[in-house]
C-alpha cells in the first residue's frame, strides 16, 4: 500500500495485523520498551521488523533503529527513511541517502478525527477545502487525510532541518486523484543548493486505512 506511493528507488516493507511482533530486539531497543504497554511493545517490535526487512533489501546488515532527537528514527549511514505504525498496520520506508534527500510516511485507521481535533490541526483555508472535498467524496474521511499528510509533512521535514514543524504552519492542498502539495510557511530546508518553499506528496485510502507519502528529491 505505502510502496505505491513512493518512487522505485524506495523500498517498502509493510506488515499487517501482528505479523513480525515475536522478532527479536536488539538489547537497546528492548530496554526502551521494557516498561511500555503490549500494545506498544509489539507495534516497536513489528515496524523494526519491516525497517530490517527493507536494509536487507538494500544490502544493509540489521542493526538496531534508535529514536533520535523528537523521537525520529536513526538509520544507519547512507540510508533515509520513515516508519509508521497504527492499530493493525506497520510499515518502513528506506532509500538509499543518494537517491533522495528524505522521505516521510504515515498510515492512520480511516476514521474521522475525534471532536475537536481538525481546529488544533488546521488552518482556516484547509478546512473549507475539506469542506468542498468532503461534499464531492463523502466515502473519504478528508480530516484523517489531512492529518496523515501533516504528519508526512513533518517527517520529511525534520531529518532535513532538525526543527519542529507546527501543525500551522504547511497549508495542504488535498486532490481527489491521490496527491497533496504543502505549501511551507516557513523558510523551508535547503536541498541541493535550492531552498524548498513546498513538499509534494501522494495519498491513498484503502483496507481501512489512509496513508500518505513524502519524497523529496535532491535536484
Amino acid at each position: 500500500m505505502i510502496e505505491e506511493l513512493l518512487p522505485q528507488t524506495v523500498v517498502a516493507v509493510e506488515a499487517f495485523g501482528h505479523d513480525g511482533a515475536d522478532t527479536p530486539l536488539f538489547p537497546e531497543e528492548a530496554a526502551l520498551v521494557a516498561r511500555a504497554v503490549e500494545k506498544r511493545r509489539r507495534e516497536f517490535a513489528v515496524v523494526r521488523s519491516c525497517a530490517r526487512s527493507a536494509m536487507e533489501k538494500l544490502g544493509v546488515p540489521p542493526q538496531p533503529i534508535l529514536p533520535g532527537e523528537r523521537g525520529a528514527p536513526g538509520w544507519p549511514p547512507g540510508l533515509a527513511g520513515s516508519m509508521t505504525h497504527c492499530d493493525g498496520y506497520c510499515a518502513a520506508a528506506l532509500v538509499r541517502a543518494a537517491d533522495l534527500a528524505s522521505l516521510g510516511i504515515d498510515a492512520e485507521a480511516h476514521g474521522p478525527l475525534p471532536e475537536g481535533v481538525l481546529p488544533s490541526v488546521s488552518l482556516p483555508s484547509e478546512a473549507e477545502r475539506l469542506r468542498r472535498l468532503a461534499a464531492r467524496r463523502p466515502d473519504i474521511h478528508w480530516d484523517r487525510l489531512l492529518f496523515s499528510a501533516k504528519e508526512s509533512v513533518y517527517k520529511a521535514w525534520f531529518p532535513l532541518t532538525g526543527k519542529w514543524l507546527d501543525f500551522m504552519e504547511a497549508d495542504i492542498e488535498l486532490t481527489e486523484d491521490g496527491a497533496f502539495r504543502a505549501a511551507l510557511l516557513v523558510p523551508g530546508p535547503l536541498v541541493g543548493g535550492r531552498r524548498l518553499d513546498h513538499f509534494a506528496g501522494r495519498w491513498t485510502a484503502q483496507r481501512g486505512l489512509v496513508a500518505t507519502a513524502i519524497a523529496v528529491s535532491h535536484a
